[in-house]
């Protein structure tokens, strides 16, 4: 299968690690510092530069058991804008200029705190395993975990309190590319869930227009992990309308089929001749209503394609124009899949300013490794041991087309 050679592409970099005997709580925070340092001499490496503030933090509220959360607004030279919240790591706008330079939120998100405590996916980091793990279960290494149930018998987005109900801790880097980095540990038996995981999510908005996320992640016993960013997007800007005509590539020949309960079967399946061919550009809502199974039984789009090239290489996964603002995104991961998903609400949700996100008002690239992999062992692994790390990179790179 193609999927063969997918697999052999995978890479997982190794370097910072804390001492295995170390505490927790210890080696949580050597990895937050080292993460820190990497960046800081990065940023160090940069031009010098008219004293300017890029980066700002304002109080956004306390959660139920008084923590306190803020949000942080980084801003590059252009001004293009990104707000991120250290609650739940959540994205919660994103201001990008159209082909006139007029700025719009292209992400669906809340005004405040209290909605996104609620529950929510709209921008949130998703973990310890994105999608849907079949029977709330996995065995690795003989022994068998026995996840929280909330998808009916299966496990998805990590369970009901994932990595979006956490509150990170939060640290900003100033510069013309300023950067957000958020750290949190998951304990051992999270959601039931193997091993005290040290995790790292860094967002960085470059001079470039890119909005660059990355994952880093350790833990102390044999676990899986499958994160995610699970933006919703309209390029037209948030709340105007449906998506439809946005004019969608991906760079894939191949997706990893779902059955009625919308669970990955294991199964590898060709593009060609089906609703999911997106190989060349064409309007998402051409074929969104077709007689492909897995597309009537959710209905619409909800499918993990395959993404061309090595795991473990930044590469492009997907290409979105909006033809009437000329806004373009570019997706490029490391990662080996890249679930296109659109939101099937009947009744329309009130988001930031009172807009209205209707049925099929955004679309979703989240880029990630196959749902239920854990009990797929053709799939690429998700495991990850004591002794190395988790990193992969996803990137959301915006410009203009005539």
């Amino acid at each position: 299968m193609k999927i063969i050679a997918l697999m052999a592409g995978l890479a997982l970099a190794a370097g910072w690690l804390a001492p295995a005997q170390a505490r927790t709580h210890h080696r949580a925070a050597q990895a937050h510092k080292t993460a820190v340092r990497s960046h800081k001499e990065a940023h160090k490496a940069m031009p010098a530069r008219p004293a300017a503030t890029y980066i700002e933090k304002a109080p956004w509220g306390e959660t139920a058991d008084h923590q306190k959360v803020d949000l942080y607004t980084l801003t590059n030279k252009n001004g293009m804008r990104a707000r991120i919240t250290n609650y739940g790591a959540f994205l919660v706008s994103l201001e990008v200029p159209d082909r006139t330079g007029k700025l719009a939120d292209v992400v669906l998100g809340y005004d405040n705190l209290k909605d996104y405590a609620a529950g929510t996916t709209y921008g949130a980091v998703i973990g310890r395993f994105a999608n849907r793990i079949g029977g709330a279960q996995f065995t690795l290494d003989g022994k068998t975990w026995h996840l929280k149930a909330n998808a009916g018998p299966n496990n998805i987005h990590g369970g009901p309190v994932g990595f979006s109900y956490h509150v990170y801790n939060a640290t900003p880097l100033d510069s013309p590319s300023p950067a957000l980095i958020l750290q949190m540990v998951s304990p051992d038996g999270d959601q039931g869930f193997p091993g005290n995981l040290n995790f790292t999510v860094t967002y960085t908005l470059t001079a470039g227009n890119v909005l660059r996320i990355e994952y880093r992640a350790t833990t102390d016993k044999p676990t899986v992990l499958n994160p995610t960013n699970h933006s919703y997007f309209n390029l037209k800007g948030a709340g105007n309308g449906d998506v439809l005509n946005h004019r969608l590539q991906v760079f894939s020949d191949a997706v990893t089929p779902t059955d009625a309960n919308h669970m990955a079967t294991g199964e590898v399946m060709k593009v060609s001749g089906t609703g999911f061919d997106f190989t060349k550009p064409k309007a998402i809502g051409k074929d969104i209503n077709g007689p492909d199974p897995a597309i009537v039984a959710t209905p619409g789009y909800d499918i993990n394609f395959i993404v061309k090239g090595p795991m473990g290489k930044l590469r492009e996964a997907a290409r979105v124009t909006e033809p009437d603002s000329g806004r373009v995104m570019d997706v490029w991961t490391t990662q080996p899949g890249i679930q296109l998903y659109l939101p099937n609400n009947d009744k329309p949700i009130t988001g930031k300013g009172g807009a209205q996100y209707i049925k099929r008002g955004a679309f979703c690239l989240e880029t990630q490794h196959f749902a239920n992999a854990p009990n797929i062992p053709a799939f690429p692994s998700t495991e990850l041991k004591p002794g190395k790390i988790f990193y992969q990179v996803t990137e959301f790179r915006f410009s203009t087309a005539k």
